[in-house]
């Protein structure tokens, strides 16, 4: 592993005309932002972790692969043009000024997507959040960047996932179920439990429902329960196989192949166990009960329905992050950075994650003036939380003021909203592609990262 990518320039860029040797205005002024070699301390202070657990370091170990100076700038790319890893990888090998950009000279090969989709699950959120802090704190020391007015909106973070049905997340379950019985299966000698394809049979029950939702008929409610809860019959069925094989091979881990054996029993105890929910679920919902913490997904396991009240998408699937944007004022246009994003699994209420935010802006030595607030705010709990020396605005309450302040508060709090959509549409926040609670941090910490970036590179520039 290495930290710094070496020489760039090579013999070839001397033919090229200046105009393909100079960057972009925009990269130019990331280019040198990213140059600060303090940027990569928290990636540096994780290697250093990793070795302190494991006993060795990554730098200097294992086989070559990109600097981190290179990997960096090719996720800034990544963020900045919602791109996929292969296409981020095809696009930066065609492209002269990407190339130059991400520190790869013009007669070496790109990495392969995989090695950066790779270092971004190692890395995770917590290295990510750490630069942006990092980013802040360089805008207040070199750009004197004064944070006097904060705004606060919550927005779900969609996981990279189809609208789930009882059969088909049951479907799912039994192929994930049969696959992983088969890789265990051929990791033990002798005779095992076999963990029966049902995928076929939960198939045909699928299209049955389908069916019988086209008849439009009054009898078709209790025969679409019944179809459901015949296919989580069958998932259960496969669900407690995998239980057993699981304990078979926990029982024959020994000697070589032990620690791979104990792996892949605890990832098929897991998917069982995500499968023995799906079928509780199909069962309570059959007997007319209520169903918490309901499950979505079996390749995402974490992600959860959540109802915001929107008219164009009732209920989305995902996570709730709450996103923050420190300004230096609260006029029209005001352009600020985002903190790193308060998030918990699940549907947390506001003032669930407003206490991460407030540490957030303790970190940063932010003592901001204003605080402006999305109405699911409640008056108590938040006046608790915010500094008391802090202007606290919460859209639809009461306020004291003249009505001019008031319509200044609620314009700027307003442009929050605007913030996210921003976020969303052109840093990729909308959906998170990465799996799990983690992967969804991780994705949302390189977004708001980016637009830190290009902000800081605006206000430098």
């Amino acid at each position: 592993m290495r930290l710094e990518a070496g020489q760039v320039l090579s013999l070839w860029d001397e033919v090229l005309p200046i105009e393909v040797r100079e960057l972009p205005e925009e990269l130019r002024r990331i280019d040198v932002l990213l140059a600060d070699p303090g940027l990569l301390a928290p990636i540096r202070a994780h290697w250093d972790g990793e070795a302190e657990l494991s006993g060795r370091s990554a730098v200097g170990h294992g086989r070559p692969t990109i600097a981190i100076e290179t990997y960096v700038r090719l996720m800034v790319v990544k963020q900045r043009s919602v791109w996929g890893y292969e296409t981020l990888m095809r696009e930066v090998s065609d492209s002269l000024h990407l190339r130059r950009f991400c520190l790869i000279a013009i007669d070496r090969r790109v990495p392969d997507e995989s090695t950066v989709r790779k270092l971004t699950l190692r890395l995770g959120a917590d290295t990510v959040n750490e630069i942006t802090r990092l980013v802040i704190a360089k805008a207040q020391r070199e750009t004197r960047f004064v944070g006097r007015a904060v705004r606060v909106d919550s927005t779900v973070i969609e996981a990279d996932i189809k609208y789930p049905s009882d059969a088909t997340l049951a479907l799912q379950g039994t192929r994930a179920l049969a696959r992983e019985g088969r890789e265990m299966a051929g990791m033990i000698n002798g005779s095992v439990t076999a963990v029966r394809d049902r995928s076929r049979s939960v198939g045909q029950t699928v299209r049955q429902i389908s069916r019988t939702l086209a008849r439009r008929t009054g009898e078709a409610k209790q025969q679409v329960i019944e179809l459901n809860s015949k296919a989580g019959a069958q998932i259960a069925k496969s669900a407690r196989e995998a239980r057993r094989l699981a304990g078979q091979a926990r029982r024959a881990a020994r000697g070589r192949g032990a620690k791979a054996k104990l792996r892949a029993a605890t990832k098929l105890e897991a998917l069982a166990g995500h499968c023995e929910k799906l079928a509780e679920q199909i069962s309570r919902r059959a007997r007319g009960l209520k169903i918490t913490d309901r499950l979505v997904s079996i390749s995402d396991p974490d992600a959860r329905p959540i109802r915001k009240g929107k008219l164009g998408k009732m209920t989305e699937f995902g996570y709730v992050a709450q996103i923050a944007e420190v300004t230096e004022n609260t006029r029209r246009g005001a352009r600020g950075f985002v903190l790193p994003a308060a998030t918990r699994p699940g549907n947390p209420h506001e003032n669930t994650l407003l206490p991460d935010t407030i540490e957030e802006l303790s970190k940063l030595a932010i003592a901001p003036r204003e605080i402006a607030c999305d109405g699911g705010f409640q008056t108590g709990p938040t006046r608790d939380q915010v500094p008391l020396e802090t202007d606290l605005f919460i859209s639809g309450r009461h306020q004291p003021g003249s009505r001019r302040t008031r319509k200044r508060k609620a314009r700027y709090r307003t442009g929050c909203e605007g913030r996210i959509s921003h976020l969303k549409r052109s840093y990729g926040l909308r959906r998170s592609r990465l799996k799990g609670d983690d992967g969804q941090q991780t994705w949302t910490g390189w977004a708001i990262l980016t637009y830190n970036l290009d902000t800081l590179a605006i206000r430098t520039g």
